[in-house]
């Protein structure tokens, strides 16, 4: 017959109660957020009433006895000889509605569980502020087990309230006396309990729990290791159940952890200070370094266990700084991330912390930089997925990376190493378009494309505010100030015979808008609402729109399916866009512009071309249409150029000023009038969302630069019957046909 590694045991409710009142059994979820509701304990006392079984309890036997523990100095000596491994929850109920202790549950203050109790009908019920008073029911059934009140004091008092409204034959005092009485009783109430033996390893009892706990979840370590650090070092738990709570919570103090980003669990906390302190991710390493475990060899003994103790103290008092865990929050702020339900990743926001609290506290990192360089690892690593499958692994196999730096610029150059084996070609052009195709809402690619438009100071759409301030204000406001507005609608898409959520959500589909403009466009299609809104704003403004939102030229009018995979590669662009200005960020950010007289100054290039005039040919002096087709020829070089370009009217091939007066026009407004009606007869309305055109004074002469930002689509000049398209090099406008067109194509705009 094989041993078993544990043996049963009847407990007595009462004897439980006790034995957590004189700190034989630990039970930290006393102090620690309570997640049963109250409609649930009201439930275990009415089963425990009727004479149902409740479950049975699974205690650790320390080894303890009656002697004491001390581990590390400060720390008060405890005579737990069990630990609660399962059923934590159900003791908490009972030991708070039997002792009337008041229970924490998360973001809340303490607060005293109130069951009530009607004798007559046998029934319990929830009792709080709203309750009615009914004196047939005994208010708060813990006066029943007050040690400091008589039961039968409780009874009188209970039919002396009674007899105020109405009065009881013998046969309902009787029974009311008699369920009173059994209620009294359930002191007595019994509970099986399995004893694991102190000689059971830590991975043994893990393995214990998850196969006999009922509902078949995994366990989860964290709160194995906070009832271990109950009996080793409650001061520490306590400090970190303090800090979580505080976190979700705002607080009259001066300082606390409170904000509206992210709120850690004590579990997150612990392994933060766990990856600092000993640069490993797993809990399960705890339990061996509270007994003074040397991780690599394995040996124990006293002098290690205050050292490793010591160790973790430390990291934790860098966890919980609260100058330290607001500036780390500062870093993902940076990052685009301004509000809290743009976080998808649990574990990369802890390993993010874990890398700050290094870099500042151990290596000296100058803080600007490090947030950078923080934003930037947050971004990408959030963005891949890199700590969703196997998150402990993962970090495990990052921290082992950080175990050789030893100063802040080694420091950096390692978390660049995996910045780069992330953000490869194929993972922007390929793998992020592909997880852009979802209609989550939880995806991560989605919310890296919000992010994105905080970091690029994008404007909401359709507005004049930017993104990242409505999106802060949404974070401090009940009601939202930006929303996500179906770019076509769904009422449109069903007319269309597309109904499944799963297409109509998808989240190329989403654009962010003021709440006002959502209602505005309603269910509206998009070749309806659009001209009405693009009306209230320059053409600037509607390429800026445009650019940030990922937007595909003529959207409005696109087949939804066509516009989805267009809009998903221009989403995927626009989020390398803002993780390459974050990778940048140290660089001290782009430099200045150069101004019109070192442009023309500096002749022509692929990017500067010049023309005397608009129309007119200066040998004829008549107004030539192959003088217009030259300067249009330009304008779809520098569109269909990956950065755009600049023609200058008025300016010779020698860079001299000439001025506009050859042309003869009116006015320059007739001259931008007559250049606009080129470009949209010509070129393409759409493709006057990337041009733009300002009149400047060149040595005493007046001339003409029109500006032309890359289009994000191609641009092709209508020449009669025919569409040509041209492309620049470094020294002229060339057009391509054939295979050469199709080959530029794809590489520029797919």
């Amino acid at each position: 017959m094989t041993d078993t590694l544990y043996k049963s045991t009847t407990y007595y409710l009462n004897g439980l109660v006790e034995k957590i009142r004189l700190g034989e059994l630990a039970l930290p979820e006393l102090q620690r957020p309570f997640v049963w509701n109250n409609v649930r304990v009201r439930d275990l006392f009415d089963s425990m009433y009727r004479g149902y079984p409740v479950g049975f309890f699974l205690f650790w036997e320390t080894g303890s006895g009656s002697k004491t523990r001390t581990i590390g100095e400060g720390i008060k000596q405890r005579t737990a000889s069990q630990l609660f491994v399962d059923g934590q929850q159900r003791l908490t109920a009972l030991y708070a509605v039997m002792t009337g202790w008041k229970v924490v549950r998360k973001g809340q203050d303490a607060e005293q569980i109130r069951i009530r109790f009607n004798p007559l009908k046998e029934k319990f019920e929830v009792a709080n502020a709203t309750t009615p008073n009914n004196p047939e029911f005994l208010p708060n059934i813990s006066a029943i087990w007050d040690r400091d009140t008589d039961f039968d004091e409780v009874k009188e008092q209970y039919f002396d309230n009674l007899a105020e409204v109405r009065s009881l034959n013998p046969e309902e005092k009787k029974a009311a006396r008699q369920a009173l009485n059994r209620l009294e009783k359930l002191s007595s109430y019994p509970f099986s309990a399995l004893e694991i033996s102190s000689s059971v390893k830590v991975e043994q009892v893990s393995e214990i729990f998850v196969r006999v706990n009922s509902k078949g979840k995994k366990l989860e370590q964290s709160d194995f290791i906070l009832t271990l650090m109950s009996v080793y070092w409650d001061e520490g738990r306590a400090a970190l159940e303090a800090f979580s709570r505080q976190s979700v919570k705002p607080s009259t103090a001066d300082t606390s952890p409170y904000n509206t980003l992210f709120q850690p669990g004590p579990d997150t906390l612990l392994r933060v200070a766990i990856a600092v302190a000993f640069r490993r991710s797993r809990l399960k390493y705890v339990y061996s370094i509270l007994r003074g475990q040397d991780l690599r060899t394995g040996d124990i003994s006293e002098a290690r266990r205050e050292e490793n103790f010591d160790q973790l103290k430390k990291a934790q008092e860098k966890t919980l700084n609260l100058q330290y865990w607001h500036d780390f929050l500062k870093a993902i702020r940076g990052a685009g991330f301004k509000h809290g339900k743009l976080i998808s990743s649990y574990y990369a926001v802890l390993f993010a912390y874990v890398l700050y609290l290094i870099g500042r506290t151990e290596l000296g990192m100058e803080e600007t930089r490090l947030r950078r360089l923080i934003g930037q690892f947050y971004f990408i690593t959030s963005l891949t997925r890199r700590y969703t499958t196997s998150p402990e692994s993962s970090i495990d196999s990052d921290l082992a990376i950080l175990r050789g730096v030893a100063d802040a610029d080694a420091f950096e150059q390692a978390l660049l190493s995996v910045c780069q084996g992330l953000a490869t070609n194929d993972f922007w052009q390929i793998n992020l378009p592909t997880e852009l195709a979802t209609s989550s809402p939880q995806s991560p690619a989605g919310y890296a494309f919000f992010a994105s438009l905080c970091v690029l100071d994008a404007p909401v759409l359709y507005s004049d505010q930017t993104v990242s301030e409505l999106m802060l204000e949404a974070a401090k406001s009940p009601r939202q100030a930006i929303e996500r507005h179906h770019l076509f609608p769904k009422a449109f898409l069903a007319t269309r015979g597309i109904t499944d959520t799963r297409e109509t959500n998808q989240i190329a589909n989403y654009a962010l808008v003021e709440w006002s403009d959502n209602v505005k466009m309603g269910k509206r299609s998009p070749a309806d609402y659009v001209p009405e809104m693009e009306t209230l704003f320059s053409a600037d403004k509607l390429l800026s729109f445009s650019t940030a939102h990922a937007l595909p030229d003529g959207w409005q009018n696109m087949d939804y399916f066509a516009f989805l995979k267009q809009r998903r590669e221009l989403m995927a662009d626009y989020i390398r866009q803002a993780y390459l200005k974050l990778a940048s960020m140290s660089d001290g950010g782009s430099a200045p512009a150069p101004d019109i007289a070192t442009l023309v100054h500096g002749g022509e290039s692929k990017s500067v071309e010049f023309k005397s005039t608009l129309r007119r040919n200066l040998h004829t002096g008549e107004n030539d249409p192959r003088i217009e087709k030259a300067a249009l020829k330009t304008l779809v070089g520098f569109l269909n150029a990956q950065e755009g370009g600049t023609l200058f009217i008025g300016v010779d091939d020698e860079g001299h000023a000439l001025g506009l007066d050859a042309d003869g026009f009116a006015s320059e407004d007739k001259l931008v009038l007559h250049l606009n009606n080129l470009i949209k007869e010509r070129i393409s309305a759409a493709h006057m969302l990337y041009i733009s055109v300002e009149f400047e004074t060149l040595d005493d002469k007046r001339i003409i630069a029109v500006h032309c930002q890359p289009s994000r689509s191609p641009a092709f000049l209508k020449d009669g019957q025919e569409q040509r398209f041209y492309v620049r090099t470094p020294s002229a406008t060339l057009e391509l046909k054939g295979q050469e067109m199709q080959a530029y194509k794809k590489d520029r705009f797919n």
